[in-house]
């Protein structure tokens, strides 16, 4: 199937479509369904999409998490565990025909839960609406500019009449709402007048790995798994391969040339790995003076005084290296690189979620 969403074959049969989604190491990627939903409308004219608005209890997908649907039940995406995309296929197709957008809340029971992999049943409401013409290709493309640009975009829907509204800052919704937006979190907003979905897209999180080592291979491979943008820097070919590394990518370059255009955003997480004073005190030069969430550097605590030494005559203020991880990552006795790259990514999502130890 196209892209890298969960998929399935919608099926004649409701209980043959009612299974578990598959996951690829990028599903749920946030712009992945507008890319697919972009060219389905190039490819087809007119498309239905759906999104999660809310969640109570169990719930695989989380709020925003969509699903494309085209003609003949051609579907890419998933609302849920894959127990009520058949249901939502089925009520896209009234919605293409019509034109008028519809919410859908779905139940799930205990036992329908167990079959599709849940912990416990739960409840789910849906959002689908139709997509045609240029307006819709516009606002597509608006959210695929910003992912490109590393940009937050929300975009705000009428859930009643379908429209729109995009916008590219926090500053019309009260504080609290904003924060929400803020961390990447899509709201339903509900008053007595009307409902909207603030559907949020921001920059993914960036996780930067200076260091080609062992330990970056593991870690390049969980970050991405966990749905992270991954570079791995490292001059030295014969560690930062392709064939060490697969899909990641990499940069042959030294880091005070790789750095400045990778762009060390506030959604970006540096780590050094490289046990290579040349490569760490670079990196961390460039990282503790931008606004990077996280920057963590390997190496034992006596290897770390030192490292503080050279970073003080390199003009670095107290505070500035106090942001330093180090040793890095989470302190559960990790031993061997996959346990450390477990624990380093534990600490880079208990940083991402603002969580202090």
């Amino acid at each position: 199937m196209d892209d890298a969403l969960p998929s399935a074959e919608a099926t004649s049969g409701a209980a043959d479509r009612c299974s578990a989604a598959r996951f690829s190491r990028t599903a749920g990627a946030p712009d992945a369904a507008a890319r697919i939903a972009r060219r389905w409308l190039d490819q087809f004219g007119t498309i239905a999409l759906a999104t999660v608005i809310k969640t109570w209890g169990s719930s695989p997908v989380p709020v925003g998490g969509q699903l494309v649907i085209g003609p003949n039940e051609r579907f890419e995406g998933a609302v849920s565990g894959g127990c009520v995309e058949a249901a939502v296929i089925a009520e896209a197709a009234n919605v293409m025909a019509s034109g008028r957008p519809k919410c859908l809340e779905f139940g799930v029971d205990d036992e329908t839960a167990w079959r599709v992999g849940l912990p416990c049943g739960g409840r789910i409401e849906v959002f689908v609406e139709r997509l045609q013409g240029e307006a819709d290709k516009a606002s597509l493309d608006a959210v695929l500019a910003a992912r490109s640009e590393r940009a937050l975009l929300i975009v705000d829907t009428d859930l009643a009449s379908g429209r729109r509204l995009l916008q590219r800052d926090t500053n019309s919704y009260p504080s609290d709402v904003a924060a929400q937006l803020e961390s990447g979190e899509s709201i339903l907003l509900e008053d007595p007048e009307r409902r909207r979905f603030v559907h949020v897209y921001v920059p993914e999180v960036h996780v930067i790995l200076v260091g080609a080592g062992h330990i970056a291979q593991v870690l390049a491979d969980l970050a991405a798994r966990v749905g992270f943008l991954v570079t791995v820097v490292d001059p030295r070919t014969a560690y930062s391969s392709a064939e060490r590394f697969n899909d990641i990518a990499l940069r042959h370059e030294w880091p005070e040339q790789a750095l400045p255009s990778l762009g060390l955003d506030a959604r970006t997480a540096v780590v050094t790995l490289a046990h290579e004073a040349r490569l760490d005190d670079e990196t961390l030069l460039a990282a503790l003076r931008s606004s990077c969430f996280y920057v963590g550097a390997l190496g034992s605590r006596r290897t770390h005084a030192k490292r503080v030494e050279r970073l003080v005559k390199a003009g670095l203020s107290e505070a500035e290296i106090a942001r330093i991880d180090a040793p890095v990552g989470l302190q559960i006795g990790a031993q061997g690189p996959a346990e450390i790259a477990v624990s380093i990514l534990g600490a880079i999502i208990r940083a991402r979620h603002g969580i202090r130890s």
